[in-house]
């Protein structure tokens, strides 16, 4: 064999070992109909009344930690669905059910215990119960609506999410947060309801294309 010959061949070994590797991992991630990905996703579902649990006693400590843990599971089983190729159908589902059971229960209970305004939470939950409704009357019209997540939506989402965080890290090291409430709770409100027109929007021009 020539130079070129030999450093074809040695690229055609690694690359036949990378694949004989990356078959490995997935063998070792997956064991049969149960992925880490979902696990890692119902450990987020469990960590659910945790956080719950902490709020309504006060803990902003804890819940600042679980709801951390629990950001972190979401973002690991993200990288490894998609890393090793180990998206499911049922994973498609979970995961957006467990970060709506999440935020949906730490505004609602932040709430309750006087920590944010009471409409943003209405408004929150409603914005959900408005999709997960579009989504069930789709099907019963024999239409089903391809449930797809808008840029705005992601946004939203997001926001959501770092409210949260920064309100319960607030109150965990007793910062001063009046301000901080102000802007995130508007913040929030807006992309929420501009999230839900442009549903209401995608849901009517869908149902009108039948």
């Amino acid at each position: 064999l020539d130079h070129a010959d030999l450093l074809r061949s040695r690229r055609k070994t690694a690359t036949a070992a990378w694949q004989v590797k990356e078959v490995g991992y997935r063998h070792l991630m997956q064991f049969g109909a149960i992925s880490i990905p979902n696990i890692l996703t119902v450990l987020r579902f469990c960590l659910v009344p945790v956080v719950i649990s902490a709020i309504i006693d006060k803990d902003w400590m804890v819940a600042f930690v679980v709801f951390v843990i629990a950001g972190v599971t979401d973002a690991v089983d993200g990288f490894i669905a998609r890393r090793f190729d180990m998206r499911t159908e049922l994973g498609a589902y979970l995961d957006p059910l467990a970060d709506k059971a999440l935020l949906v229960s730490i505004y609602i209970t932040l709430a309750i215990s006087g920590m944010l305004p009471g409409w943003i939470a209405v408004l929150v939950v409603s914005r959900d119960i408005m999709i997960v409704g579009g989504v069930i009357l789709s099907w019963v019209l024999a239409n089903p609506v391809e449930i797809n997540p808008l840029k705005l939506s992601k946004a939203n989402t997001a926001a959501q999410i770092a409210f949260a965080a920064l309100v319960l890290f607030a109150l965990a090291f007793n910062l001063p947060k009046a301000q901080l409430m102000q802007f995130g709770t508007w913040i929030v409100a807006a992309l929420t309801i501009a999230s839900m027109a442009a549903y209401l929007a995608n849901w009517f021009r869908h149902m009108a294309e039948d």
